[in-house]
């Protein structure tokens, strides 16, 4: 009996456990999305990672969380969405949404 095999998009993929994942889904025999920021790159130790995805054959999607366009279409591309975001990134990239002055009642 023959499973379907799922295309993943792993946003986070180059973070400590979202490489893990990456690695699970190769494994597992899904096609997997990493979806990384173009200035990932520039950091020695996550280039090679993500030149190690690629010799994986993990198609690297280059995005931005902030970038809603280039999320989309990230999500396009892909069957599921698997976020390995951490608090603290999300807190940073998402900051400039949640208020930023404290309101006195």
């Amino acid at each position: 009996m023959e499973v379907n095999k799922s295309k993943i998009l792993i946003v986070g993929a180059t973070e400590y456990i979202g490489n893990f994942i990456v690695e699970a889904s190769v494994n597992a025999g899904h096609s997997a999305y990493a979806f990384v920021r173009e200035t990932t790159v520039s950091d020695p130790t996550k280039a090679m990672l993500i030149k190690y995805f690629k010799s994986r054959g993990v198609d690297v999607v280059f995005g931005d969380l902030n970038d809603h366009e280039s999320l989309v279409k990230g999500i396009k591309l892909v069957d599921v969405v698997i976020s390995a975001v951490g608090h603290l990134q999300c807190k940073i990239r998402l900051g400039s949404l949640l208020p930023s002055k404290k309101l006195e009642m």
